[in-house]
């Protein structure tokens, strides 16, 4: 709990820069998820570098057509749940909780072999 709540203070003195580092963490760690969870590389094989340029860019856009699909399959519905069923200080941590359930799905889809 004081880990979230210090974040709830970084985010409200730099929403902007908080946000930013935000997105790049969820990005990466989607990425490890991909890697580790579904791709299942294990750590020897583990592409640190694949992972960093996911973290670095914050934010990427995969060019396929079922992966925006998908986004419209998977956003409103989250973003109706969201508005209508949860408080509006807990809003944030749902859709970070699903953007990194996304960023895995996006990065197993840029990366898969």
């Amino acid at each position: 709990m004081a880990l979230w709540r210090a974040y709830q203070r970084a985010l409200t003195a730099h929403p902007w820069k908080v946000q930013v580092l935000t997105a790049g963490s969820l990005m990466g760690l989607g990425d490890v998820i991909s890697q580790q969870l579904v791709e299942r590389r294990g750590l020897q094989a583990h592409q640190a570098g694949r992972t960093l340029t996911m973290a670095s860019l914050g934010c990427g856009f995969v060019d396929f057509p079922d992966a925006l699909i998908t986004n419209y399959y998977l956003w409103p519905a989250v973003q109706l749940a969201n508005f209508y069923l949860v408080p509006l200080h807990y809003r944030l941590a749902v859709v970070q909780c699903v953007a990194v359930i996304w960023n895995s799905y996006l990065s197993w889809k840029a990366h898969r072999l």
